[in-house]
């Protein structure tokens, strides 16, 4: 297992370190999408305090979070359904041919 390292961050004008096991340019990658989400938030809010602003970021990503889920999971079950239908044709055919 990897040692634990300090990176920092900032994020909406704030350094940040994060300790982790994560590498150093994957963290920076997660806290950029952040910083991305609450300044898109700022520009669309006046007058919104940084912590409501940190509140409303982590929502929208918990939804994306959610929504992708969800299309994956809908995704995977058509996935089993097709290869199932598949399967049973298949099999028609091997019985087909005996």
């Amino acid at each position: 297992m990897s040692e634990t390292q300090v990176t920092t961050v900032e994020i909406f004008g704030r350094e940040y370190k994060i300790k982790g096991f994560a590498d150093e340019k994957y963290i920076a990658k997660v806290a950029k999408y952040v910083d991305e989400k609450m300044k898109e938030l700022s520009s669309n809010s006046s007058m919104v305090t940084q912590d409501r602003l940190a509140i409303l970021a982590a929502l929208n990503i918990a939804d994306e979070l959610f929504r992708g889920r969800e299309e994956t999971s809908e995704a995977f079950s058509l996935v089993e359904q097709k290869s199932d239908e598949l399967v049973q044709k298949l099999d028609v055919c091997f019985q087909a041919k005996r």
